[in-house]
């Protein structure tokens, strides 16, 4: 297809899920999901806030994904996905024109080779598999919990740049990914880098991941850490998930704390309620760095309008131990974009998938 008809096709179903032909053994998705609602944060230093905010549950974006046909079970394949904040129109992920996700690769019965921009194997698993809340909404666990990368130099650090990802196929109910991110630091093949993987195993109602991440500091010294294991069980009336990380170094959703040693414990539940889903989760954050011990109680109510589109509300508290010096909180609570200002949030909007 010609470099013009496919433009006038992808003008054509921009308000719309569509996917464009661009050859004769491949195809080009257009797809991206709107999320805006109001938040009400309190118990910060400068007082309560109210805000209109973009990807309260998820974030905005828009993104293109598309794989060609190889031939004897092999396919390339690319994901090129931004980051949008729809209450301004601008760019997430410090402006970032595919902040996201941005990554190339191929795929055959043997597993997927993927290189870019891509989520970190400790993201995958407390975001994708875990977290009642998919970490976002005010109840993420995100606001306590790391999600595997340095979160100074990519908001909140699910994502690794300059990366290569290996990620295993599916076997006796056995998956695994392994990433390997350069730091492309001068003179050096430590600083900056980035170690990570996960294993994990799925079988009926029962699902549990092992995943690590590691980072090395821009001179190759020290190496920020961060390990989980935890998993979910549907019991028919809900889905039970637990989780149990161990986080040394720079993984923190405050930057207060510049070298956190803690461990985390979390438990929650998702309730199905026919068209509907009540969220749940309560977090223990155990410092052994000093006085920063931290819990968090959420609860979160999903409203399928659609396939496509659902109502949501959530409200989520935290509990600092560290002194609270001019209400200057350790740990604040934020959703799946916002960090947050305060000890407390409560959030209500839509979420529009396209």
């Amino acid at each position: 297809m010609k470099k013009s008809h496919i433009a006038a096709a992808a003008l054509a179903c921009a308000s719309a899920a569509c996917t464009v032909d661009a050859f004769a053994q491949g195809s080009v998705t257009i797809y991206g999901l709107a999320d805006l609602g109001l938040d009400l944060q309190s118990g910060g230093a400068a007082g309560s806030i109210k805000k209109l905010s973009s990807g309260i549950q998820n974030g905005s974006r828009l993104g293109f994904k598309g794989s060609e046909d190889l031939g004897g079970g092999a396919s390339a394949l690319f994901v090129l996905e931004m980051g949008i904040a729809m209450d301004t129109g601008t760019l997430n992920q410090s402006g970032r024109g595919f902040g996201r996700q941005s990554f190339v690769g191929l795929k055959s019965s043997a597993g997927a080779l993927t290189m870019g921009r891509q989520y970190t194997a400790v993201n995958n698993a407390l975001c994708g598999e875990i977290d009642p809340f998919g970490c976002g909404l005010a109840g993420t666990a995100g606001n306590l919990m790391s999600v595997g990368g340095t979160p100074t130099n990519d908001g909140n650090g699910s994502r690794t740049s300059n990366s290569v990802k290996y990620t295993a196929p599916p076997t006796a109910g056995f998956s695994g990914e392994l990433t390997y991110a350069f730091g492309e630091v001068a003179a050096s093949s430590k600083a900056g880098r980035t170690i990570g993987g996960s294993i994990g195993y799925e079988t009926g109602p029962l699902t549990l991941r092992l995943a690590y991440n590691g980072v090395e500091d821009a001179t190759g010294s020290n190496t920020a850490k961060v390990a989980i294991f935890g998993g979910r069980y549907n019991t028919g009336p809900a889905i039970v998930a637990i989780a149990y990380a161990i986080n040394r170094g720079a993984f923190s959703s405050n930057t207060n704390i510049t070298n956190p040693d803690s461990r985390d414990v979390l438990v929650g539940m998702t309730v199905p309620l026919g068209v509907s889903n009540l969220l749940a989760s309560y977090i223990k954050k155990s410092d052994r760095s000093g006085n920063n011990d931290a819990s968090q109680l959420a609860l979160g109510y999903i409203y399928a309008l659609s396939k496509r589109t659902n109502l949501y509300s959530s409200y989520a508290h935290i509990r600092n131990s560290a002194p609270n010096t001019n209400k200057v909180e350790f740990y604040t609570v934020g959703n799946a974009i916002d960090g947050g200002t305060g000890d407390s949030a409560f959030n209500v909007g839509i979420r529009h998938a396209f």
